[in-house]
């Protein structure tokens, strides 16, 4: 441990807390959204503003300790912590500033995206984010953004229009592209590895209510289900997302309860078009595909839809993930996924296909350091239980699923829902990008201050 006069320190330079094992908010303030993570560091340094952060970050350098950063603390591998070190946490800093006649938010560094949805769609505006809203900006933004309005209005790096940064070396800039524009090339996608994001500034789009939520199959049915909506949401009108998953049926209301804990198909549909267009459409996938055992689509508000399954997936689960990207959705792939997304291994774990064509394919591969832009769909393996005792059981089954699925993927996975799973997996996340944002690395923290991420090494 420190000896007192370094304890003393960091305290005074901060007007956020600084708790250290023995502290009562220790126990509380160490833990992060996946349980299946227990790292104990050696200081967790809560910041109020920018000042706390760039002390933090400092005393972190001047001290040779390894930092994390942490915003919304949702990482799946647990990176916004570790062992023996410091924490920057960001979860104090969740200020949201909407500037309707620009239509645009600036939102702090420590916010999750019910903090985004709650301030803009008070103005009837929002911008692309993910599935969650207990989801952090940060980690989402920076890995990319997959979610809701992929289709229509691009990844939540593409509405991306500036970041506020503290580097390695205490210094404060901004990124955008017109000052410090390669860095702002390499953040919009290449996670947490170029300093601590403590606010971005994005674009807003008109959306308020939407047609959505999920139409379930049962899962007999789920070889049809996802033939028919994988050619349909690659042909389909942008104003319509729709995300494939199977799942078992959590058992309780608004659920019927004929259908508690039976293993099933769905979709789980986002229309952002006028509403005579979006209730049309979602009738037509009705006769289309079939009379949906349970059906929940209907008009909805933005904040409701994103915070949909929040109560489900809450602080505190077991989790691990594995995941793909993939051009096409063929019938040994739709076999893989029947094989075994028909036998969850837990009431909570799922299967996820995310479609990303669209307004995301309008974007170069080399335009920002997310690189999948020829890709169709991205694809998430989740293993999710509360009892750990089941961990196990449940990494297992999400391991042989991926080896099996992924002779049939475009090479490469979603950098925001992959475990920690070694360099090979995080360059091929970037494809033909590693090298550049390598180089990017080197002149920004030529040191690898901020490795613990999905690490690029400076070249």
């Amino acid at each position: 441990m420190f000896d007192e006069s370094v304890k003393t320190e960091l305290k005074s330079a901060l007007r956020g807390d600084v708790i250290q094992p023995g502290d009562n908010a220790y126990n509380e303030a160490k833990k992060v959204y996946n349980a299946m993570i227990e790292k104990n560091p050696r200081v967790i340094a809560q910041c109020r503003d920018i000042a706390d952060v760039i002390s933090a970050v400092n005393f972190a350098r001047k001290n040779s300790m390894l930092t994390a950063i942490r915003g919304g603390g949702h990482s799946g591998p647990g990176l916004g912590t570790c062992d023996n070190g410091l924490v920057v946490d960001l979860s104090h800093m969740r200020g949201v500033r909407v500037d309707p006649e620009e239509k645009t938010v600036r939102v702090q560094g420590g916010c999750v995206w019910g903090d985004v949805d709650h301030a803009t769609h008070a103005f009837g505006l929002a911008t692309p984010s993910g599935f969650i809203s207990t989801t952090g900006v940060g980690g989402l933004t920076l890995g990319g953004g997959i979610g809701y309005l992929s289709r229509r209005y691009g990844l939540t790096i593409d509405n991306l229009l500036s970041v506020d940064i503290v580097l390695a070396d205490g210094s404060f800039i901004t990124a955008n592209d017109k000052k410090n524009d390669d860095l702002f090339w390499a953040v919009r996608g290449g996670g947490g590895n170029f300093g601590v994001i403590t606010s971005f500034l994005f674009r807003l789009h008109p959306v308020s209510i939407v047609h959505g939520g999920p139409m379930i199959w049962p899962a007999e049915r789920a070889q049809e289900i996802m033939k028919l909506w994988s050619r349909y949401i690659l042909n389909a009108p942008e104003e319509i997302n729709g995300w494939f998953a199977f799942l078992n049926i959590p058992p309780g209301p608004p659920f019927p309860e004929r259908y508690h804990l039976k293993n099933m198909c769905g979709i789980v549909w986002c229309d952002t078009g006028e509403k005579e267009q979006a209730e049309e459409r979602l009738n037509n996938i009705r006769k289309e595909f079939g009379e949906p055992a349970i059906d929940f689509a209907g008009p909805i508000p933005w904040p409701s839809l994103q915070s949909l399954f929040d109560g489900l997936f809450t602080p505190g689960l077991q989790w691990y993930w594995k995941a793909d990207f993939f051009n096409e959705i063929n019938k040994e792939v739709i076999d893989l996924h029947l094989k075994y997304g028909t036998k969850l291994p837990t009431m909570f774990s799922t299967m996820h296909l995310y479609p990303i064509n669209g307004a995301v394919h309008k974007v170069g591969k080399n335009d920002t350091a997310f690189s999948f832009r020829d890709a169709n769909f991205a694809g998430v393996i989740v293993a999710v239980d509360p009892d750990p005792r089941n961990n196990e059981k449940m990494i297992s089954w999400a391991k042989d699923y991926w080896k099996d699925l992924h002779p049939y993927s475009s090479g490469g996975a979603y950098i925001n829902m992959i475990m920690d799973e070694g360099q090979d997996q995080v360059k091929a996340a970037y494809g033909d990008n590693y090298e550049r944002l390598a180089k990017i690395k080197k002149k920004y923290d030529p040191e690898n201050f901020f490795r613990v991420n999905q690490n690029i090494k400076p070249l």
